[in-house]
């Protein structure tokens, strides 16, 4: 069915629009929209990775949510900002201008029925950018509106006691975590098999890079024609259950709050006006 990770009850599609309509307290109901992507990720995972970790991270979180939490899941974004990695047969990549639209537009669509809370809940380390300028652009437009565009592994989880040091510090793609969670997740894709270690080569300069990462822009095929960027070679489904249960408990805590929270609300805009520092009103707490 169309709801997938998403426990089909938070699943705001199979409502009704006068179901919709009829909701209560709407302002502080939190609408997550998974973001991913559909991309190469190295021959031992899925081109799918992004998508089913964005959407199962959430789909997690919402199911762990008490009854009085309101929010809902959207169907995910599947398709992202991925010419990093377009030199791999698999990768379906849109530009920027084009993801930038989509995501404003299921926001505006979002608003326009009546909440005003919003998590952008993105699932590919390529496109950050591009929702932050979405979020930026549904705020200009709406003083009353709450967009939140946030990776899904930035929130407190438990990944970090299993990866290696040159893991932490150079792993970007189709690595140990990604591998891991991929095993919790859509165990029947992974092909460990296939898995081998790759990692790029230590960025020279470290006042540009402390940690090696490359400061430059890079495209996967740089580091060698795998796609993987990272050492997958030691995931287990066991580590990938523990990354996922405490990602999605960080989130639905994190989902809670905003929930529960109050912002800064301003009611039209007021183009070069002291009225545009707004007050902490018209989103209350519940």
């Amino acid at each position: 069915m169309m709801h997938g990770y998403i426990p089909p009850e938070r699943f705001l599609p199979y409502l009704s629009w006068t179901e919709i309509d009829a909701l209560e307290d709407k302002a502080n109901t939190v609408i997550v929209l998974p973001v991913g992507a559909i991309e190469q990720h190295g021959p031992h995972l899925p081109c799918a990775v992004d998508s089913v970790i964005s959407s199962g991270v959430m789909g997690a979180a919402l199911a762990k949510l008490p009854e009085e939490v309101r929010a809902f899941g959207l169907a995910p974004i599947t398709y992202g900002k991925s010419d990093e990695h377009l030199h791999f047969p698999g990768t379906m990549t849109l530009t920027g201008p084009t993801l930038l639209a989509v995501v404003t537009e299921i926001g505006e669509s979002v608003y326009r029925a009546g909440f005003r809370k919003l998590l952008l809940a993105n699932g590919h380390g390529g496109q950050p950018q591009v929702l932050e300028m979405a979020a930026r652009e549904l705020r200009i437009r709406h003083g009353d509106f709450v967009i939140v565009p946030y990776h899904v592994s930035r929130v407190a989880n438990s990944s970090g006691k299993y990866v290696s040091d040159q893991e932490k510090r150079l792993a970007m793609h189709a690595g140990h975590s990604e591998t891991a969670l991929m095993m919790a997740l859509a165990p029947h894709t992974v092909r460990m098999d296939r898995a081998a270690a790759n990692f790029p080569p230590v960025f020279p300069s470290k006042v540009l890079s402390g940690d090696g990462r490359p400061a430059c822009a890079w495209t996967a095929r740089d580091f060698g024609p795998s796609g993987v960027i990272g050492d997958p070679t030691q995931a287990t489904p066991e580590q990938g259950a523990d990354i996922l249960d405490t990602l999605s408990s960080s989130w639905a805590q994190a989902i809670t709050d905003l929930y529960r929270m109050a912002w800064v609300t301003r009611e039209a805009p007021s183009w070069g006006s002291s009225h545009q520092q707004g007050h902490i009103e018209s989103v209350s707490t519940p």
